[in-house]
């Protein structure tokens, strides 16, 4: 029988994969993944606060990440500066400011390589408990929201035209991808919590014609991925994390290959 932390980082990085893959399907159809690593950033700011005021790490991210999504959401409103323009103001912002903070605490309480790259064998019960229940959220608005955000990804002026409300829409996609982001950072850190979204999308793409397809495909191939991953990762002695997006990078290089190779061909 596996250690209970293997079997806790096992059950958290599956629920993780199952949650992420149609919201990285939709994040791939509406060319938002900037948008999501944007809001990640924010992640760094909401430990900082956490340990400065002493409270729950992952509902302090929580918070960061779901106030970056709302300041997002606000910003992109405005048609003075284009939506890239914004999204590198709050990505550099928030990421500058988090490790200013985060300095100012260091001490030997203060693990910036873990907050960075994550620590899947150090997930506890109560964070298995925010994964899947936050996680059951998440997919049972990504549900609702499953036809409109579709719509919107194909023709936008044309979904807005039949009464699809694409400014509300938007933004509930855009603070599920928030709530999604706060819960994925203590498994794979600020800076892999959107590779662990989008790379099995990425690997799925060439091999689904539907985004129905793609998210199922993603599923598996983010599953498999965990699995490999945490394998790898107790094999070597290397972050489970990086080992686990590792393998999905790999997935999707020979994806992409595959599809390159087919089209030649």
């Amino acid at each position: 029988m596996p250690d209970p932390f293997l079997l806790r980082a096992l059950l958290a990085a599956v629920g993780l994969a199952i949650v992420a893959a149609p919201l990285g399907a939709l994040v791939v159809w509406n060319r938002m993944a900037y948008f999501g690593e944007s809001i990640a950033q924010a992640g760094l700011i909401g430990v900082a606060l956490g340990l400065l005021l002493g409270i729950n790490l992952t509902l302090a991210v929580l918070v960061a990440t779901l106030a970056a999504a709302g300041l997002l959401i606000f910003f992109t409103r405005q048609r003075v500066l284009p939506v890239d323009a914004i999204l590198g103001l709050v990505h550099q912002g928030t990421l500058a400011l988090g490790i200013i903070i985060l300095a100012l605490l260091a001490g030997p309480s203060v693990d910036l390589m873990g907050y960075l790259f994550g620590d899947i064998f150090a997930v506890t019960t109560g964070d298995l408990w925010w994964i899947y229940g936050g996680g059951a959220v998440v997919l049972a608005a990504l549900a609702w929201l499953w036809q409109p955000l579709l719509r919107l990804a194909v023709h936008e002026e044309l979904a807005a035209a039949e009464g699809v409300p694409r400014q509300t829409v938007k933004a509930a996609f855009i603070l599920l991808l928030a709530l999604t982001v706060g819960i994925a950072i203590k498994i794979v850190g600020v800076l892999l919590v959107i590779a662990f979204l989008v790379v099995p999308a990425v690997a799925a793409r060439p091999f689904a014609a539907t985004p129905e397809r793609m998210a199922g495909l993603s599923a598996l191939i983010g599953v498999a991925s965990v699995v490999a991953g945490i394998a790898l990762s107790v094999a070597i002695d290397a972050p489970g994390g990086p080992a686990i997006v590792l393998v999905m990078s790999a997935a999707a290089a020979l994806s992409l290959t595959f599809a390159a190779v087919a089209r030649q061909g």
